[in-house]
């Protein structure tokens, strides 16, 4: 190293530049801070509509959305921890409260028996599809009427990219009830489509199952 390596300081000359920040532009801090705001109030806005309503938290409306999706209404712990973004010991907090309203139920699994399956209960899932329809309008009046229908793609697109870096693994992202991330139980499938019953129109697959007719945008009065 000769002393034209160095910059006044003593430091190597070009090691400032390779640890500077890629530092935002005006573009980009404006997207960033408006994202920001978005992932602060909005979980909130969430949680109120819900609890006032439906007298659930929205992590109890996730648990229980879930376990909704998936064929047979159970997921294992660990599958319905990734997916849900808990902690197990988070995660078993809030099954044993649910438990104890009779909204879910705690099982074994008969191809492990050391892991333990939660299964959404009838209970439950009346409880979820009484409280979609109150989420699914708030999720409309915060984001989604916001947005044009071209918005509403790339809102889809932009997370979904964001996702490939947060989620490369897909755990919050994947199809529901892929392999070994539950017990089945019973013939049922009993699934709200669209993270509790959601989609405009459509009737989940449990209801049909108990003989109610399917109401398409076609059939609506």
């Amino acid at each position: 190293m000769t002393p034209d390596d160095t910059d006044a300081t003593g430091g190597l000359v070009g090691e400032q530049d390779e640890q500077e920040p890629r530092w935002l532009s005006a573009d980009e801090l404006t997207a960033w801070l408006r994202l920001l705001a978005v992932v602060e109030l909005l979980p909130g806005a969430l949680d109120s509509q819900l609890r006032r309503d439906s007298g659930l938290t929205h992590f109890e409306y996730q648990v229980l959305a879930m376990l909704s999706e998936t064929p047979g209404r159970v997921l294992r712990m660990s599958a319905l921890a990734e997916r849900t973004n808990a902690t197990l010991p988070r995660l078993s907090h809030v099954v044993t409260r649910l438990a104890d309203r009779g909204l879910v139920e705690r099982s074994s699994c008969a191809d492990d028996r050391r892991a333990t399956d939660v299964v959404l209960t009838d209970a439950g899932w009346e409880v979820l599809v009484a409280a979609a329809p109150g989420h699914v309008t708030l999720a409309r009046e915060t984001v989604l009427d916001a947005l044009g229908a071209e918005q509403v793609q790339q809102l889809a697109e932009i997370a979904d990219a964001m996702l490939q870096r947060l989620d490369p693994e897909g755990r919050m992202s994947r199809p529901a009830g892929a392999a070994g991330e539950g017990c089945p139980v019973g013939d049922d499938p009993g699934r709200v489509s669209s993270n509790g019953r959601l989609v405009h129109g459509e009737t989940p697959v449990g209801e049909q199952s108990r003989g109610e007719p399917t109401m398409g945008p076609e059939e609506e009065s």
